[in-house]
């Protein structure tokens, strides 16, 4: 739990849960279960966990942190705010009455945005009726290929505010995607010493289609041995656009 973050597109980060395991593709750099082994051995309490050692490995077993709850009534000036970078709320191991402990703190926290995001979509679109949606938490997912555009028409079906993607890291063209209901979306290349590198024609694309439907682009990193190796800037500029409509339910 950080108040403020390196991660562009948001300005704090809040864990209530920590830990997870491979889903995709894009788990297989995930940077979040380099830094729970350091954390680890670093003596942190909510990462003496260990998961799957063929899925998450060393500290990152899931696990809900109660405590973690109270954090965002302390932040008193309005902030931007990644829920679970450490983890996936829509994780099997997490009980929906956890989940809906966070949205109920998410909802009474309305100075705050709250910016949630999964690869566990299937889990989402089945307990959106059972969850509270106010107008401060946006709901994304993760969509780094083609092969994951499932995720997408799980999204449209939930009633969040600001329904987002994040194309990143971008593993492949995501030619065709389906922004009907989406008011933004993030994508980058992958970063860390096995980064897959990311092809710019496929952010081209992926901007042209944000055109074409309105939906905001936000293009996060270029990625390579480090974050920051590659920069951010695109044909001349950085993209910073954020959602500012509020979307419906696309589909039933």
């Amino acid at each position: 739990m950080a108040d403020g973050s390196a991660i562009e597109w948001t300005e704090a980060t809040w864990n209530p849960t920590t830990g997870c395991d491979r889903v995709s593709a894009g788990c297989d750099n995930c940077y979040a279960l380099t830094l729970a082994k350091r954390l680890k051995a670093m003596g942190n309490p909510k990462y003496q966990v260990d998961g799957d050692a063929r899925t998450s490995g060393p500290g990152f077993g899931v696990q809900i942190h109660p405590d973690a709850l109270e954090l965002p009534a302390r932040w008193t000036a309005p902030r931007f705010v990644f829920v679970n970078s450490m983890s996936d709320l829509f994780h099997a191991r997490v009980a929906v009455s956890f989940i809906r402990d966070v949205f109920e703190v998410m909802e009474a926290n309305p100075r705050h945005t709250f910016q949630v995001l999964t690869k566990r979509s299937l889990r989402l679109a089945r307990l959106a009726d059972q969850l509270p949606w106010p107008g401060n938490v946006w709901m994304g997912v993760s969509v780094e290929n083609a092969a994951q555009f499932g995720r997408l028409g799980h999204l449209q079906t939930v009633p969040a505010a600001i329904r987002f993607v994040s194309a990143e890291p971008l593993l492949g063209p995501l030619d065709g995607i389906d922004l009907d209901g989406i008011a933004w979306l993030i994508t980058g290349g992958e970063s860390g010493p096995r980064h897959r590198p990311v092809d710019p024609q496929w952010v081209r694309a992926l901007r042209e289609a944000c055109a074409a439907e309105g939906t905001a682009f936000f293009f996060k990193q270029w990625g390579g041995r480090t974050p920051k190796a590659g920069g951010r800037e695109l044909d001349g500029r950085h993209w910073n656009d954020m959602p500012v409509r509020v979307a419906e339910p696309v589909h039933a």
